[in-house]
């Protein structure tokens, strides 16, 4: 068994190819690991029909209650009502590091179900991990990218246009365009959901979501009026006459809710 550990950190075109000639011809006694957080320019599909590559994803990861009681109990030494238990491995989902951290921010606390409810991505250990293990990594683009579309629930390509308008640089002015930053996102697992086959609409992780709202509003308050303006006009011109309502009070332009909600009450009631 050969493990080849932090694969994604390797950019050398040469190696990629090299590594692919090994696997194409990998001796049928030997099995070769890739741990990596993004997935590796190989032939992946190929290999797939072949069945000859297993993936561990992110889903294969995620703690169940069962394993995160045994997690919280056993390693981190705290016990948890099976209330509080549950909410904090709906609000983590499953993701062993948000669970740790949790855990590290519980200890010692008599007031365990008070955290619990409030656990958010505003939380000190998760800030401190995000910005250095996730976001830091990121070009300033990406970055960019991730705070603005962070004011919706779930995201498309069509509405991170809409909302990104006038944010980022034109696509022939930076080779990172809207849709390729969205596939770098999902391809590179930064915290990316999808919610459909098809894999059109997305979401970010709970936890993360929180984080870059906390983020965006702290370092870009004025952004986040004008961010929800420009969902809230997507959505009610795609006739998602619930999240348009929700975005255009988000903005607090209560002359423009009430012109939103006059506007999509009557095809929202019928």
């Amino acid at each position: 068994m050969i493990v080849l550990d932090d694969y994604h950190v390797i950019d050398n075109r040469a190696i990629h190819q090299a590594l692919e000639y090994v696997v194409v011809h990998l001796p049928v006694n030997a099995r070769l690991v890739i741990p990596t957080r993004s997935d590796p320019p190989l032939p992946l599909p190929r290999l797939r029909g072949r069945g000859l590559v297993t993936e561990i994803r992110t889903a294969d990861l995620q703690f169940s209650i069962s394993e995160a009681d045994a997690f919280l109990g056993q390693v981190m030494r705290l016990r948890l009502s099976p209330e509080d238990l549950a909410l904090l491995e709906t609000r983590t989902e499953g993701w062993v590091a948000g669970l740790q951290m949790a855990g590290l921010s519980l200890q010692g606390r008599a007031d365990a179900e008070r955290f619990v409810t409030a656990f958010a991505g505003s939380n000190r250990f998760i800030v401190e991990y995000l910005m250095t293990e996730v976001v830091g990594r990121q070009p300033e683009a990406v970055q960019r990218f991730l705070l603005h579309t962070s004011i919706v629930d779930r995201m498309c390509a069509d509405l991170c246009d809409a909302v990104l308008a006038d944010t980022l640089p034109a696509p022939s002015e930076n080779a990172d365009d809207r849709m390729s930053i969205q596939e770098r996102l999902e391809q590179g697992n930064v915290f990316t959901v999808p919610l459909d086959d098809d894999r059109y609409w997305y979401r970010y992780h709970h936890l993360f979501a929180d984080f870059l709202r906390s983020r965006l509003r702290r370092s870009q308050p004025a952004e986040f009026a004008r961010l929800h303006r420009k969902a809230s006009t997507w959505f009610a011109d795609q006739g998602l006459g619930h999240e348009a309502i929700k975005h255009a009070l988000a903005t607090e332009d209560f002359a423009f809710a009430a012109e939103t909600v006059e506007r999509l009450a009557l095809a929202m009631i019928y």
